[in-house]
């Protein structure tokens, strides 16, 4: 009998660690709604969850050290008129988040330093193009200022949010809704499932589907995909008996999945969350009480299970937290932040090893937040691959990178377009500069007065 050999992986060990009760964000009103999106983002800086609101849609946004339990009265971005639908912070800027909701608006929101201090309702830029509600809102991964949107009205819309108006409209390629839309690795082409039961693969910038699979997976249920590398893509879906599958095709022959596993029947979406440096793709159910991740390689059999995450409570969305956002002296490959009904739970996996020193193997150059190009370059055509940092000595931000983005966003709101929020700015100013010539004349008049009383009391003492 031949014996069975183990195939050697430094990630077969990857392990899953709820962190302790006081290191949780609890007393947050997750949304309820039904959407399946990840109702929470993240970044080095931040933590966002769309939480539940009387009259309209919001969501909180808590910097990353104030765990424990959230104050009832914590301020919340709530400019929007109806439900948030979905959130994701800028890649290239760590204060910018941008929202999408069932008013039909995209909105552009910055964040001040330290976390809000009092309810933000005016948001830097206003995107206005979907008819209906907008359930998808992913920025590009190396331009700046460059915003991918989906809606209910079967349209992606990609903007340009430093000059605040749409330049590129797909609007009759989906025939239904739009389940999923992701960019690959540069940034040069975009993936979509729909309820037609069609995965695209699509040029946004020529408006041509390059490639289309029908029936990716048999059901009838959502799929979700995403780009896994520069030909190949992972998508997730349901078998006609109702069992969730997750499969990876050739793009350049995409008439056959390269690898399809089925494994469970439980009824929710699985959402993909792909690490590029790793090659692991973590799938998170909702509605699951689980996180499994599988290695992604180049040679049969392409998606090799490692292990499951489990524990005992259901998750309502996941936030995944970027590379550089994670302690790489303890061996961090990836953070999830899991919501609860009533909390937000960070989920740490981990590489076992023994030594303290930085593990090159595990941490090659990743993402940095500096964009590549600009918009106005990635819409004439031009591609460029992320600029790569270095975890080394762990991931540093200066100043200018912080403000680099939002300095353009609002500088083109006052040129572009004329917002509330640019309005309000003029009229301080004109406020201002009235209060200081009043100041300056009550000055004026005091020192006439002094003059005067001194005068007179010259006069009485004689």
């Amino acid at each position: 009998m031949t014996p069975k050999v183990v195939r050697s992986s430094k990630f077969r060990h990857v392990f899953g660690t709820p962190v302790k009760a006081d290191q949780c964000y609890d007393d947050i009103k997750v949304s309820q709604m039904t959407w399946d999106s990840n109702f929470c983002t993240v970044n080095p800086k931040f933590l966002a969850v769309v939480v539940d609101s009387s009259g309209g849609g919001a969501f909180m946004v808590l910097p990353l050290s104030k765990t424990g339990r959230v104050d009832k009265s914590v301020p919340v971005v709530c400019g929007h008129t109806a439900p948030v639908l979905d959130i994701e912070w800028c890649p290239h800027n760590d204060n910018i988040i941008a929202s999408g909701s069932e008013d039909c608006a995209v909105m552009i929101w910055e964040i001040p330093d330290g976390g809000l201090i009092r309810p933000l309702t005016e948001p830097v830029v206003t995107l206005e193009g979907h008819s209906k509600r907008v359930g998808i809102v992913t920025w590009h991964p190396t331009a700046s200022n460059v915003l991918l949107s989906a809606g209910c009205d079967n349209v992606v819309i990609i903007w340009n949010v430093g000059k605040g108006e749409p330049v590129i409209t797909l609007d009759d390629i989906h025939t239904d809704i739009i389940y999923s839309a992701a960019w690959n690795y540069n940034g040069s082409l975009i993936v979509t499932s729909c309820k037609d039961k069609k995965v695209r693969i699509i040029d946004p910038r020529k408006g041509d589907v390059v490639v289309e699979k029908e029936k990716p997976h048999e059901g009838s249920r959502p799929v979700r995909a995403v780009f896994v590398s520069e030909r190949k893509i992972l998508t997730t879906g349901f078998s006609r008996m109702s069992e969730r599958q997750v499969a990876v095709w050739d793009t350049k022959k995409f008439n056959e999945a390269l690898t399809l596993q089925e494994l469970d029947t439980s009824s929710g979406v699985l959402l993909p969350f792909f690490d590029p440096d790793t090659s692991i793709v973590y799938l998170c159910g909702k509605g699951d009480s689980s996180i499994r991740y599988f290695e992604i390689t180049d040679e049969a059999p392409y998606l090799h299970y490692l292990s499951m995450f489990t524990s005992k409570e259901s998750q309502r969305g996941m936030g995944y937290m970027p590379k550089r956002g994670l302690e790489v002296n303890k061996c961090e490959i990836a953070r999830f932040y899991k919501l609860h009904e009533r909390k937000c739970e960070p989920i740490v996996m981990t590489v076992p090893r023994k030594s303290d020193l930085f593990q090159e193997d595990l941490y090659p150059d990743t993402a940095g937040p500096d964009p590549a190009i600009d918009a106005d370059e990635w819409f004439s055509g031009k591609n460029s691959q992320p600029i790569l940092i270095s975890l080394k000595d762990g991931f540093v931000q200066t100043k200018n990178k912080e403000f680099k983005v939002v300095r353009n966003v609002l500088e083109s709101k006052t040129v572009a377009r004329k917002s509330p929020s640019a309005d309000s700015g003029l009229h301080s100013d004109s406020a201002v500069s009235s209060l200081i010539e009043e100041v300056k004349k009550l000055k004026a008049k005091v020192e006439s007065q002094e003059k005067r009383i001194a005068e007179l009391e010259e006069k009485v003492g004689k």
